[in-house]
């Protein structure tokens, strides 16, 4: 896990400290406060096999998978040092990851109703490469969006991910036909993060 400190550009003295953090996890499903337990497939036991852990959490959304090869970004800010809208942070998240891949040459968007980052909007060919679940208590923000890179989709045939029916996810890897430098996805995220939200990650 990598702590980053955030201070927002032309202000040095915020009222609360900001933080991002990096994150990988190992084989882990959670399932949001509003999701549906039955968009779990797995018995207990078959994931216990399979390596994997479950557990129901309190951000928003319904079920997702956390694994290797998956970057996961955890922004810790006090929405009252940049502004206070909920959904503007959210499209604000998915921004930085459609600026992203912008760079990697794929064409991404939201699709309607369903936060997160998409390609092939609007086709039936439609699948989400980021999925995004946040909380937010008095303004400060807690979790946040999990990016497929490099990561083994197959974990997702064990879910009916964030519970849409019939769509597929994707993985940036999948797209280009080729492991992709975990790092450099890092750099461009976090650039695209700084322009949006006027800030500096130290």
């Amino acid at each position: 896990i990598v702590d980053i400190k955030l201070q927002k550009r032309q202000e040095p003295t915020l009222v609360t400290p900001n933080y991002f953090l990096w994150v990988e996890h190992p084989h882990v499903y959670t399932l949001g406060k509003s999701g549906d337990v039955a968009n779990m497939l797995l018995s207990e036991k078959q994931l216990e096999e399979k390596g994997a852990k479950f557990y129901k959490i309190n951000r928003g959304g319904d079920i997702t998978y956390h694994g290797p090869g998956q970057i996961v970004g955890y922004p810790i800010l006090d929405l009252e040092n940049f502004f206070t809208d909920i959904h503007k942070y959210l499209r604000f998240l998915e921004e930085a990851i459609i600026l992203t891949l912008k760079e990697y040459g794929l064409e991404s968007g939201r699709s309607e109703g369903e936060t997160g980052v998409w390609l092939g909007v609007g086709t039936p060919f439609a699948r989400k490469i980021c999925a995004m679940g946040v909380r937010a208590s008095r303004w400060v923000t807690m979790h946040g969006f999990a990016f497929n890179v490099n990561t083994d989709l197959r974990y997702f045939d064990h879910i009916v991910p964030c519970g849409i029916q019939n769509k597929k996810v994707a993985s940036l890897a999948q797209e280009l036909g080729r492991v992709v430098d975990m790092d450099e996805v890092k750099y461009r995220v976090k650039k695209h993060f700084e322009t949006l939200f006027h800030c500096r990650l130290m």
